[in-house]
Parts: structure tokens; C-alpha cells; sequence
């Protein structure tokens, strides 16, 4: 089995240099660390985390809080954050918070007593009391997706998401669009919303309502696609564009010919669908690594001035957006045969 003497020789630095770039102990400039976790996966080096915690006091144990298992774009960024922590030699202790604020901040004293050297943490929401009133454990945190203040946060460019999605729709020639977003409590709802609406202008949503992150449509969202007058349906997520492709499925209605849907975040499913769903792309690979590296920089450097870091994300153009047709809804068919009537008449 390699050693922390093997990784040094291997990458031509100190043993000490190994130490803190493993152990996350002090800063180490970017080309030797990744000399080191080159070297360290090259040899497959495993590091004795018993021995080391009690050395150090540090576990090598990276907490990882999400609010919702369920739904796969947790899933796929669980994913990302897995390599990531490991190629730094850490493990992950993982908690599902079931999108119940409770449960989230059980999980987050549970982390603290488990001892994991720092955490990566999605907050259910950012206005809950154990958020806002900072009564999370003291131990160095980064957030991803949901920033709070005064911590580091990793977050995609939401706002620029929904400018793409935007600038998509009434590219294509849409000018009939229904805006289902999500949570008002979310800054990445408020963020999609803010860019969509800017893009759009001077045009404005026929409708709008907000929804959660669920393909079970609310019985308002249901009410409005039943109302018809609209040629395109811009989503909170993949999953709500999952839930009004087959609700409008089942109302007869034809995904693209009749409606476009977009949807946000494409997750590993979106190209399979039927048809294939026009999304914005989150670079979860690199929103991982990035979470990781601000917490084994804060590790380091308990001190250092808190970081923001922005993602770019692009528009991936699939089957479920096409040029707009004209789509006669229930209501407007009866108004048209009244009209016809008359001018029979």
C-alpha cells in the first residue's frame, strides 16, 4: 500500500506539502496540488483517517446537506461532489433533509456531532430561522445554488439562464408565453424569473404562477394550461417541464407542434424524453469541484474574505421547442363558430 512518502516522491514535493494538501491544513498553490492528487490517485494512495484525526483532529470528512433526494438534479450534483472529494482525499457523510426545515437542522447538529471537518449545504430555505439567525454548527460551510450571507457559495447564472431561455422563445417567434416558476423564496427562482422577464420585454407572460420543483402540477398551474391562449411554457425545472409535457399530452395537445416547453438544469433524463427537452445546462462537474475547493480553502485559511463563485450555463436546444403554430384552444374554437354564424347570418 503507497504511502504520504510514495506521493511525495512520486510528485516531487515534501512529505509536508502531501500533508497539507490532503489534510487541507494550509494553502498549497494550484499546480502542486494538483501534482499531489495526481500522484496520490496514481498510487492509489488511502490515507488513515483514524490516525490522522487523532493526529490532527481533523476527520477528512466532508459534509454534504441536501434538501431533496428525490429529485434527480440533487442527485447529479451529489455526483459531481463525490469526485471532487476524493481526488482531494476526503470522504462524504450525506444527508436528505426532505425539504422540511426540521429535519435540516437535526441534520446539520447530527454533522456537527459526527464531526466532519466542514460542510457542503444546500439550504432547504434561505429564510429559515436556523439560516438566517446563523445557529448552524460553527464549522466552515459552503453553499451551492442557495447562498446565504457572509458564507461561500458556489451558484450557476441563473439570471443569464433565463435571459437564454428568453431570447430562445421569441427567436423561434413566440409571443404567447406562460411562465411557471418556482419557489418565491429561492434566489434561483427569483434569479431565472428576473432574467426571463428582462429578455422578454417588452413582451410579458400571458399568465404566470409560482410552483414548486415537483412534476405534480399544482391545481392552479393545472387550471391555467387548461385555459389555453399560449404557445410556449417556460418551467421551473426539468421536473415541472416533465409534469406539463404529459399533462398537455393527455389534453390532446402536441409538444412541440402545438406547445414548447423549456425546462432548467438538464438533468441526465432531459434528452430522453419525448420528445427530447430544450433546457439550460448547470455545469454541475465544475459547480462540485468548486464547492470542494472553497471549503478546503477555508480549511486552510479559517480568516480569507468570503467568495462568490458564478458558473456560467448555456441553453441546450432539443425537440420540445419549435417555431409556434396556431394552436385553436376549447374557448377560442366556440368563439370562432359564433363568429362564423354571425357572419353567415
Amino acid at each position: 500500500m503507497a504511502s504520504m512518502k510514495d506521493v511525495a516522491r512520486e510528485a516531487g514535493v515534501s512529505v509536508a506539502t502531501v500533508s497539507h494538501v490532503l489534510r487541507g491544513t494550509k494553502h498549497v498553490s494550484a499546480e502542486l496540488t494538483e501534482r499531489v492528487r495526481a500522484a496520490a490517485l496514481a498510487l492509489g494512495y488511502v490515507p488513515n483517517l483514524q490516525a490522522s484525526a487523532l493526529r490532527t483532529g481533523r476527520t477528512q470528512t466532508l459534509g454534504v446537506l441536501l434538501p431533496d433526494l428525490a429529485n434527480p438534479f440533487f442527485v447529479a450534483l451529489l455526483h459531481a461532489l463525490a469526485p471532487a472529494a476524493r481526488a482531494a482525499g476526503k470522504v462524504l457523510m450525506v444527508y436528505d433533509a426532505e425539504n422540511d426545515a426540521a429535519l435540516e437542522l437535526a441534520g446539520l447538529q447530527r454533522m456537527a456531532a459526527g464531526q466532519v471537518d466542514g460542510i457542503i449545504w444546500v439550504p432547504v430555505d434561505v429564510d429559515a430561522p436556523h439560516v438566517a439567525g446563523r445557529s448552524t454548527p460553527e464549522l466552515p460551510v459552503v453553499t451551492i445554488d442557495r447562498p446565504v450571507p457572509d458564507t461561500d457559495a458556489v451558484v450557476a447564472d441563473h439570471v443569464a439562464g433565463g435571459r437564454l431561455l428568453a431570447e430562445h422563445l421569441a427567436g423561434l417567434g413566440h409571443n404567447r408565453v406562460a411562465l411557471l416558476s418556482g419557489p418565491e423564496e429561492l434566489p434561483s427562482s427569483r434569479g431565472r424569473r428576473r432574467g426571463f422577464i428582462e429578455a422578454f420585454a417588452p413582451l410579458t407572460p400571458v399568465w404566470e404562477s409560482h410552483t414548486g420543483f415537483s412534476h405534480e402540477l399544482s391545481a392552479e398551474a393545472r387550471a391555467l394550461l387548461d385555459g389555453g391562449n399560449y404557445d410556449a411554457v417556460v418551467c421551473a425545472n426539468d421536473m415541472v417541464a416533465s409534469g406539463v409535457m404529459r399533462y398537455l399530452t393527455e389534453r390532446g395537445l402536441s409538444v412541440p407542434n402545438d406547445v414548447s416547453v423549456v425546462g432548467f438544469d438538464d438533468v441526465a433524463w432531459a434528452s430522453l424524453m419525448q420528445p427530447a427537452l430544450t433546457t439550460v445546462r448547470q455545469p454541475l462537474a465544475a459547480m462540485g469541484a468548486a464547492a470542494v475547493r472553497l471549503l478546503l480553502e477555508r480549511l486552510g485559511d479559517p480568516q480569507r474574505a468570503t467568495r462568490r463563485v458564478v458558473m456560467p450555463v448555456e441553453l441546450v436546444e432539443r425537440g420540445s421547442t419549435a417555431p409556434p403554430d396556431l394552436v385553436t384552444w376549447p374557448g377560442e374554437a366556440t368563439e370562432m363558430a359564433l363568429l362564423g354564424r354571425e357572419e353567415r347570418n
